[in-house]
């Protein structure tokens, strides 16, 4: 018996079979039509659902979007309490795996560039503290860039969302700290740090932070992330789960940065505010009449500024008030006196210099 006969006598039963099922297919059909109707399109859905999975594959899995960073907003606590607060948050127990070395691939000025905005940062967010503070803030830098969550360059990273005046990634973007003129000592510090991490030199402690934040503040987004290290006056952070790993840092360095003096220029064209405090300044804000604290947007780095508009009842009260002039309120010396109005000269006004002797009533000697 040939290959092809064994095989006919199976083949056959199963033509029988399907046979007598689709027989019996068209009698159901004809005595339920709506129910024939709905089990055709359930069978359709599945078998789209099938096809789907099977295209798709199990081992592709579902891409899922990286998590979006966190604005820097804070919560609206005084600095002693931040300071109780932050130190109640233990440090994770899990590994820190210190970061990769850094690998800088561009030209010449893409390079001068990622130099200029890694230094802001360093001097800016950290200028304050020792090296080792100053090279963790570097290392965070660059952690983001290979993360996907972050731009590709340091200077995105550095001045991302510095135009609003919510979002601020790193706050000296942000609170009119680029309106001081940084010391040559202090800058050239940071110019050297920046400079040693964009050559490979890693900063071990903080392994793949992408967060911190100073001690003296309490982020809302701290108590969701892992607390992986305390460097001076920052506390560095990383995601929980899978985007906090090692893994995921696999971005490549986009070899292209935008002009650092553009970005800084736009930073400060953009006006930021920050919120009154609880305490002294928010209770003097009640106490000035016709006083209106302002809607702020959220410090980015825990300032005390205050904004206060006043209102028509304060603007009254201020033309209203009797106003005493200074030069009679206050023993002020001639000179003053005259510096402070609008009089002319008056007649009797002598030069300045020795006084003259009136010889009508010297004597012989020419003395008094």
């Amino acid at each position: 018996m040939t290959y092809a006969a064994a095989l006919s006598r199976p083949l056959d039963g199963l033509r029988r079979s399907a046979t007598r099922l689709k027989l019996r297919a068209a009698a159901f059909g004809r005595a339920y039509p709506r129910e024939t109707v709905g089990l055709s399109v359930f069978g359709v859905v599945g078998a789209a659902a099938i096809a789907t999975t099977a295209l798709t594959g199990p081992s592709e899995g579902v891409k899922v979007a990286p998590p979006a960073p966190p604005p820097m907003i804070v919560q609206p606590i005084a600095p002693d309490q931040a300071l109780k607060v932050n130190a109640a948050i233990p440090l994770t127990t899990g590994p820190n795996p210190v970061a990769a070395p850094f690998v800088f691939k561009g030209s010449a000025g893409t390079r001068s560039q990622a130099l200029e905005c890694l230094a802001s940062a360093v001097y800016y967010e950290a200028g304050n503290q020792d090296g080792n503070g100053e090279r963790a803030v570097a290392q965070v830098v660059l952690n983001r860039v290979r993360h996907p969550a972050f731009p590709a360059s340091v200077c995105s990273v550095v001045y991302q969302g510095s135009t609003r005046q919510t979002g601020c990634q790193f706050t000296f973007t942000c609170d009119g700290s680029l309106n001081r003129r940084p010391d040559a000592e202090g800058w050239n510090r940071a110019m050297r740090i920046a400079q040693e991490a964009l050559n490979g030199s890693v900063y071990a402690p903080v392994g793949w932070a992408t967060h911190y934040h100073a001690d003296y503040v309490v982020p809302y987004w701290a108590s969701t992330m892992a607390k992986n290290a305390v460097v001076g006056a920052h506390l560095f952070y990383r995601w929980n789960g899978g985007w906090g790993q090692p893994a995921v840092f696999t971005k490549v360095y986009g070899g292209r940065e935008p002009s650092a003096d553009a970005l800084r220029t736009a930073a400060l064209s953009v006006v930021h505010v920050a919120p009154a405090q609880p305490g002294n300044v928010a209770a003097a804000i009640r106490d000035i009449p016709g006083a209106e604290p302002l809607k702020l947007s959220p410090s980015l780095r825990g300032d005390k500024r205050v904004a206060v508009r006043f209102n028509l009842v304060a603007r009254k009260a201020s033309d209203e008030a009797t106003h005493e002039d200074y030069a009679k309120k206050f023993e002020a010396s001639d000179n003053l006196k005259w510096t402070l109005s609008s009089s002319t000269v008056a007649d009797n006004q002598q030069p300045l210099g020795a006084i003259k002797a009136d010889s009508s009533s010297t004597g012989a000697s020419g003395q008094r």
